[in-house]
């Protein structure tokens, strides 16, 4: 019996309209422990900051959190905005949770701040860096993490202890560097699927193996909000839909309540933006998810895909992931004709 399709959780750790960060932290524990006991792959949680509706600004902190309440699934980053940290003290924080849970930390590495420029400058990030400046500081964090780093300064925790590193990436840019690298690549399909693949080709295409991995792995982003019913499903996702046309609008806000019949309520420049942001998604009953979840696969070859579901009500976002476990068992890998 072939074993089921990888999935993967990604989580900001919502805070829902009503709510507050504390519950968002006890609400992602709970994902994660459902999620391991479903059989997912791992856990990544996102680094944003100053925004009204996501918890996970302290990513490390609560990587630990979720790892410390979870006994087998692999937790991690997904990811870390680099370009706001020193190298160093991200090889120092994932050493530590390596050395507390060995085995089951991952680092996904972005060039993104994860934030606006006021709460760039906030971070204290040097703003004139460049986007050449990344790929040197992926490369100075993975020789801290190596058993014979060229650094000066030893990463203590960090030094061998050779955390997994992917490169994430919304562009052609992440692409490139994960295939020079040869790293597995995360693509956030989820939100920003206009390059997708024809960053996922380049990447192929290009890869080179390395002492981490020998053929290229591609993970997709891939919202999903499945439900007993179409019905259902379509209600649950207008909480989702409502937060990206406050966030694109400027109005950056909690996790909204779902509303019934959204999509009919809103115009056609708001039907515009949800069609190409959430092009990647899966709104249903199980045998809709199962249909459209399988002709992603087919579409892209991905290797394995990281669900994210911006649901308001946590029963409801735990029984989504649930159905798209359950629907996992009947799907079929694909390597993509390109």
């Amino acid at each position: 019996m072939s074993s089921p399709y990888p999935l993967s959780i990604l989580d900001l750790s919502p805070i829902a309209e009503g709510s507050d960060a504390a519950q968002s932290f006890r609400n992602s524990l709970s994902l994660a422990q459902h999620g391991e006991s479903w059989g997912y792959q791992r856990y990544w949680l996102a680094e944003h900051h100053g925004m009204p509706g996501i918890a996970s600004a302290a990513t490390s902190v609560l990587i630990g959190h979720i790892a410390g309440g979870t006994k087998s699934i692999r937790v991690g980053a997904g990811g870390i905005m680099l370009p706001n940290h020193s190298p160093l003290v991200i090889a120092e924080q994932f050493g530590t949770l390596e050395s507390l849970y060995p085995g089951r930390i991952d680092l996904g590495l972005g060039r993104a701040p994860g934030s606006d420029q006021r709460t760039a400058r906030a971070l204290r990030r040097n703003l004139s860096s460049d986007a050449d400046e990344f790929p040197q500081d992926v490369a100075e964090l993975m020789d801290y993490l190596s058993e014979d780093s060229q650094q000066a300064v030893r990463a203590v925790p960090g030094h061998g202890l050779k955390v997994p590193i992917w490169i994430l990436g919304s562009s052609l840019f992440g692409a490139q560097l994960a295939a020079a690298m040869g790293l597995p690549y995360a693509f956030a399909s989820h939100f920003a699927p206009q390059q997708m693949m024809q960053a996922i080709e380049i990447y192929r295409a290009t890869f080179r193996p390395s002492a981490q991995l020998d053929k290229p792995y591609v993970m997709l982003g891939f919202n999903v909000f499945a439900a007993d019913t179409d019905d259902e499903a379509y209600y649950l996702a207008s909480s989702a839909q409502q937060a990206f046309i406050n966030l694109r609008s400027g109005r950056p806000a909690k996790l909204p309540l779902p509303v019934h019949g959204f999509l009919q309520k809103i115009g056609p420049q708001e039907h515009a933006l949800l069609e190409q942001v959430l092009s990647c998604s899966a709104l249903g009953a199980p045998d809709t998810i199962a249909e459209k979840m399988q002709a992603f696969i087919n579409y892209t070859g991905a290797d394995e895909l990281m669900i994210t579901a911006q649901i308001h009500n946590h029963t409801a976002r735990l029984h989504s992931y649930e159905i798209a476990a359950q629907v996992s068992k009947n799907l079929r890998p694909k390597t993509a004709a390109i």
